[in-house]
């Protein structure tokens, strides 16, 4: 019985940190979504693919399974693109809707 109680209590605590650490992977996302926009602002196109580089790989954490995950992933991609082809417009307006993406995760 000792045993049972100790399995369920170190489930309990391995579940908890998955959640928190979603949330902080979004975060971490969305700042430097928001830096990468601010570098797409004055054509700086290089800084911004660091930026938009290091949102993606984080992203690659939360994509999962959900609908909203996996939009929020493609539009962080549309974005990355429109920064390569040095589209100032696109890039700008692709960053806004991927921010607002993955504030609503």
């Amino acid at each position: 019985m000792a045993l049972t109680f100790s399995v369920n209590s170190m489930t309990a605590f391995a579940e908890a940190p998955a959640s928190s650490s979603a949330t902080a992977n979004t975060s971490e996302i969305v700042s430097h979504l928001e830096k990468a926009q601010i570098e797409v602002g004055k054509s700086d196109f290089s800084n911004a693919q660091i930026h938009l580089k290091a949102a993606r790989a984080a992203s690659e954490h939360i994509a999962g399974g959900s609908e909203a995950a996996k939009q929020a992933h493609a539009a962080l991609i549309q974005s990355q693109i429109k920064a390569k082809l040095g589209d100032v417009s696109g890039a700008t307006e692709q960053l806004n809707k991927t921010i607002a993406l993955y504030k609503s995760l």
